[in-house]
């Protein structure tokens, strides 16, 4: 039998990336972090996000049908540290948010956004297990590379190549 805190201990050594995830109802948004993202299919575009069914955004994320996933870059850290920590719309506060088709809150500056309309969901035991259908992507060029992960219960950034050699190849 696994126990929880081995289990815990596990997830804990597998980075994710971070992400917002947001929604708007009654003209407040709603928003989450989450780590437990990932690509379904090209077709059609799709991804699957999983959300703790006690996170105070999960009711209205479910309600509206929509959400907006914003993956940080690392040059957001103290924004996300804000956003893990506030309640409610505070999240919001500090950053610029743009709205595409859904009307879904989409992070200014993310390494990428997805806009996305709920598909189907299903039961994951402490999470609800959302796929969403990608109606819009944000691709800035500013963060491309700059994604942000959640390891070892806090942010760090991915180490690679800077842009000089990744140039050079």
């Amino acid at each position: 039998m696994i126990r929880a805190d081995d289990f815990r201990e596990a997830m804990q050594r597998f980075a994710g990336p971070v992400t917002a995830i947001t929604t708007i109802e009654n003209g407040s948004p709603s928003g989450l972090m989450a780590t437990a993202v990932c690509s379904l299919s090209a077709e059609p575009p799709s991804i699957i996000v999983c959300i703790n069914k006690t996170a105070t955004a999960h009711d209205a994320v479910l309600r509206q049908g929509f959400f907006g996933c914003s993956v940080l870059p690392d040059t957001l850290k103290a924004f996300a540290e804000h956003f893990a920590r506030a309640k409610g719309t505070d999240r919001f506060e500090g950053a610029l948010w743009i709205m595409q088709e859904t009307g879904a809150p989409l992070l200014a500056g993310s390494s990428v956004a997805f806009d996305c309309r709920i598909a189907a969901t299903h039961d994951g035991y402490s999470h609800t297990i959302v796929v969403g259908i990608i109606h819009d992507i944000l691709l800035p060029n500013e963060n491309a590379d700059r994604c942000m992960l959640w390891h070892r219960k806090g942010f760090v950034r991915v180490a690679g190549m800077d842009d000089a050699e990744r140039h050079a190849e």
